[in-house]
């Protein structure tokens, strides 16, 4: 019954979100109560769970998100995306390009939102095609994939920030296994696979003559320098890490250090601290008022907040109800390790109602509480929940359609170049994390 009342959820979820376009935060909320009376709970605990579900996910990520929001306006006002895009062309070279396309996407992602991003930088990739030669499609699949990649494994980007906080993952080793897992995802699924099937997925877009390139020197001064916006996107990644192992390597011997670094390490400090600094760094850059940017800001981060939040809501109903532990005992049954099971339902989860942040923030909330029984290792089982929501985009998935329409690509085509290659890059991930977890025990941090 409890298996029926999930499935039942899932399906009306979906059902509201893509054959009614109700917006997913009402959608989510709906359901979640549905789901609550359906199991049998009484209204009390119904609105309870709710509430602290949603309170519980803003309090772990709340503060990030509006941060990260801020940091990546900034760099976007500044022009700092685009210079790390032409930084990136100048090291690797023309023939390269889709792999420095990729490697932006990968950075960039990570304090910019995905549909954000792919807006900003397709248009860099539609005048690469055009000046190169190399297939469009190329280039779309090598951005899309390295943005998509960042967006769902690697911290300070919400979803994945939710799932270490979910599972009790130290933040340091979440953050170094993500990157470690995450750069040959991005390149399998959005370089190779992109490279190995253009002739036969568009081979309209092959065979055009190559003419001169030019990139950007990066020396106009009108714009953020490449280095500078990479440092400032990494400062807040380098406090994370550095500031924990700090604590970590103190310990007992000067207490108040300890403290001074576990609170720089913290994520939210890290991350202010790094908007901060950009607000500073950045200024000789802005086009515009400081006010009228972080106003902007927070429009964006409203939503944001209450998907989130919603999908927080969502996933402590299921635990409420039992539906999660009967899912994790049903797998458990059939000696299905809890890395592949984060892995299966945060794929199931992102296929079915389209959103990777919902996918990640409701399997790591039902995977979470069987973690220490267990004995997984809580970064392995946070990092299959990530790759699992990285594939699997559909027509639900607002992503698909925002690749769509900028990439000028038919219904096909996007299935073929965006589907199919986040798809590839998230079974990447997903078997990197198999064979570290071969070293569990043996390798720092897992």
């Amino acid at each position: 019954m409890l298996l029926a009342i999930f499935l039942i959820g899932i399906a009306i979820l979906m059902l509201l979100i893509i054959k009614f376009k109700v917006n997913p935060f009402l959608a989510l909320i709906f359901t979640s109560i549905l789901m609550g009376f359906g199991s049998g709970m009484n209204v009390t605990d119904i609105s309870s769970n709710i509430a602290s579900g949603f309170g519980s996910t803003m309090t772990s990520i709340g503060i990030v998100i509006a941060l990260g929001i801020i940091l990546g306006q900034l760099l976007y006002e500044t022009g700092g995306t685009e210079e790390i895009a032409n930084l990136a062309l100048r090291k690797v070279g023309i023939k390269n390009s889709p792999i420095a396309l990729c490697i932006t996407g990968v950075i960039v992602a990570i304090p910019v939102y995905f549909d954000a991003a792919f807006v900003i930088l397709v248009s860099i990739a539609k005048q690469l095609s055009r000046k190169t030669g190399i297939p469009f499609a190329r280039f779309v699949t090598a951005l899309a994939v390295g943005l998509i990649v960042a967006h769902c494994a690697i911290i300070p980007t919400p979803g994945p920030m939710a799932v270490c906080g979910t599972v009790n993952a130290p933040v340091a080793s979440f953050v170094f296994y993500s990157i470690v897992a995450s750069v040959p995802a991005a390149l399998i699924g959005g370089v190779l696979y992109s490279k190995l099937t253009v002739k036969k997925f568009f081979p309209e877009q092959c065979g055009h003559e190559v003419e001169e390139v030019e990139i950007d020197d990066g020396k106009s001064g009108e714009r953020c320098p490449g280095m500078l916006a990479v440092g400032l996107i990494l400062l807040p990644i380098v406090l994370i890490l550095a500031g924990t192992v700090a604590s970590v390597a103190i310990g007992d011997k000067n207490q108040a250090l300890t403290d001074a670094c576990a609170f720089i390490g913290d994520k939210n400090i890290a991350l202010f601290i790094g908007v901060i600094v950009a607000m500073f760094a950045l200024r000789k850059y802005y086009k515009r008022p400081l006010d009228d940017m972080l106003t902007e800001a927070a429009g964006q981060a409203g939503m944001v907040f209450l998907i989130t939040g919603a999908g927080g809501s969502f996933g402590a109903i299921i635990n409420a109800t039992g539906i999660g532990d009967y899912i994790v005992t049903s797998m458990s049954n059939f000696n299905i390790p809890l890395i592949v099971l984060g892995f299966l339902l945060s794929q199931i989860l992102r296929a079915a109602q389209g959103s990777a942040t919902v996918a990640l923030v409701t399997a790591s909330a039902i995977v979470g509480p069987s973690i220490a029984s267990t004995g997984a290792s809580p970064v392995l089982v946070g990092l299959a929940i990530c790759f699992g929501s990285v594939g699997l985009s559909l027509p639900n998935d607002s992503g698909f359609w925002v690749i769509n329409r900028f990439a000028d690509f038919s219904f096909s085509q996007s299935l073929k170049g965006w589907t199919i290659g986040g798809f590839i890059a998230g079974i990447t991930g997903f078997i990197i994390v198999l064979i570290l977890s071969l070293f569990q025990g043996i390798l720092p941090g897992l």
